[in-house]
């Protein structure tokens, strides 16, 4: 079992109310099983959560739509576990959902692992999104701050060039200013 599957079953473990249910989705092998509960009706959040990052985790792509519906969550601990899974399953799709996530204006809120993911992903969608949703953020008063530095990260990891002018704009941001310095020396001469 690995460091985020062992997380991930410490979290639900506690939230699921079929103890039963919650050990047979942990321990089965079988992803037709899994995939069921996916679509079954009335199914809990927790048992639909396992049997998306344990297919995720596989490779299935009948995972996707849930893991990202999941990245979108309010509660950090299950986008945690969903940007995992979703680095796994490969899916083409994913950059592209977690563009998507990570530059809707109406929920910035939860756009940081969508930020982290596309950093991980490294997919040509992920310097322009980082872009974008790092020049929106750069506004006074802005509360998602950390939002801001996870872009920031991210656009000194990714090492593009076409980060530059937005890095230079946060350089002045109290919160942003060393990471974006940072950033800035990442980046290729140019």
């Amino acid at each position: 079992m690995d460091e985020e599957f062992r997380s991930l079953t410490d979290r639900l473990g506690a939230e699921a109310g079929e103890p039963e249910v919650f050990r047979r989705l942990v321990a089965t092998e079988d992803d037709e099983e899994l995939a069921e509960v996916l679509v079954a009706r009335e199914r809990p959040l927790w048992a639909r959560e396992i049997a998306a990052f344990r297919l995720g985790c596989r490779g299935d792509r009948r995972a996707f739509e849930a893991l990202v519906l999941l990245l979108n969550h309010r509660d950090p601990e299950r986008c945690v576990s969903a940007a995992h899974a979703l680095r796994l399953l490969g899916d083409p799709r994913t950059p592209k959902a977690a563009a998507a996530l990570a530059t809707n204006s109406l929920r910035t809120a939860y756009a940081l692992h969508p930020v982290r993911l596309l950093t991980a992903l490294r997919a040509p969608e992920s310097v322009p999104a980082l872009v974008s949703t790092l020049h929106r953020l750069l506004i006074p008063g802005e509360p998602h701050w950390h939002v801001a530095l996870a872009c920031v990260e991210g656009l000194g990891t990714l090492g593009d060039g076409r980060a530059r002018p937005v890095l230079q704009a946060a350089l002045p941001h109290p919160r942003l200013g060393t990471a974006a310095a940072e950033a800035l020396r990442r980046l290729p001469e140019g």
